[in-house]
C-alpha cells in the first residue's frame, strides 16, 4: 500500500472518484427525467409518441455504451462541432453525461412501464371518468403508485450506471478507471494493491447503496 502514502496518488485516486460521483448525479437526473418522458410516450393513447418512445427504447437499449460515448465525442463535438463548455475537461464531462443519459433513460423508462401496468386498470378508467386527462391521470394517480413499486428496479439501474460510468474515461475524463490505469503505469510493482483499493471503494459505496434502495422497496411497497 505504499503507493497511497504517496500525495500525488492520493489526489489522483480521490479525483478519479469524484469524477464519477459527478457523472452518476448528473446522469441520474437526466436520466430520470428523460426516462418519465419515455415512459408517458410508451404509455400514451397517441400512436406516433408510442412510436417514437419504442424506436428510443430499442435503439439505446441495444446499443453498446461505448458507442453511444464515443459518438458523443466523435460525432457530436469532433464532426458536428457541438460544444457544451469552453473548457476542454468539462466539455467531456457533460458529453460523457448526455450518452450516459441517453442510454439510461431507456431502461430508467422500461422500469417505470413495468411499474405503471402493475396500477390496476380500473383507476385509470376511474379517472377519466371524472374528467381527468391522461397526463392528469398520469401524473396524480398512476406514476405515485409505479414510483413506489419500481424503487428496487431503479435502484439497480443507477447501481450499474455508477459502474458504467468509467466508460467516459475512454474520451479522455480522468475518472477512476484512468486513474487507476495511470497509477498502475507508475507504479507496476503494485498492481494488485491498486486493483483491491478501486474495486474495494466501488463495492464500499455500491453494495450499501443496494442495500438501502431494497429497504426502500419494502417500505415503500404498495400493500394490495
Amino acid at each position: 500500500m505504499d503507493v497511497f502514502s504517496d500525495p500525488t496518488n492520493i489526489d489522483t485516486y480521490l479525483t478519479g472518484f469524484l469524477w464519477i460521483l459527478k457523472l452518476t448525479a448528473a446522469a441520474t437526473v437526466c436520466s430520470v427525467v428523460l426516462g418519465l418522458v419515455l415512459a408517458a410516450m410508451r404509455v400514451s393513447p397517441v400512436p406516433v409518441l408510442r412510436g417514437v418512445g419504442t424506436a428510443w427504447v430499442n435503439i439505446f437499449r441495444n446499443t453498446p455504451l461505448t458507442l453511444i460515448v464515443f459518438f458523443c465525442y466523435f460525432g457530436l463535438y469532433s464532426a458536428l462541432r457541438v460544444s457544451l463548455s469552453d473548457d476542454l475537461i468539462l466539455n467531456n464531462y457533460w458529453l460523457g453525461v448526455v450518452g450516459l443519459s441517453v442510454y439510461t433513460a431507456a431502461f430508467v423508462c422500461e422500469a417505470i412501464r413495468s411499474g405503471i401496468n402493475t396500477v390496476p386498470a380500473g383507476q385509470a378508467e376511474a379517472a377519466r371518468a371524472i374528467g381527468m386527462s391522461f397526463f392528469q391521470t398520469l401524473r396524480i394517480v398512476i406514476l405515485p403508485q409505479a414510483g413506489r413499486a419500481v424503487i428496487a428496479p431503479l435502484g439497480s439501474i443507477f447501481i450499474a450506471l455508477a459502474k458504467n460510468s468509467t466508460i467516459v474515461g475512454t474520451i479522455g475524463l480522468m475518472e477512476s478507471s484512468s486513474a487507476m490505469k495511470d497509477l498502475i503505469n507508475a507504479n507496476g510493482d503494485a498492481v494488485i494493491p491498486i486493483f483491491l483499493v478501486f474495486a474495494g471503494t466501488f463495492a464500499a459505496v455500491l453494495i450499501p447503496t443496494g442495500y438501502l434502495f431494497g429497504w426502500l422497496a419494502n417500505r415503500l411497497a404498495v400493500k394490495r
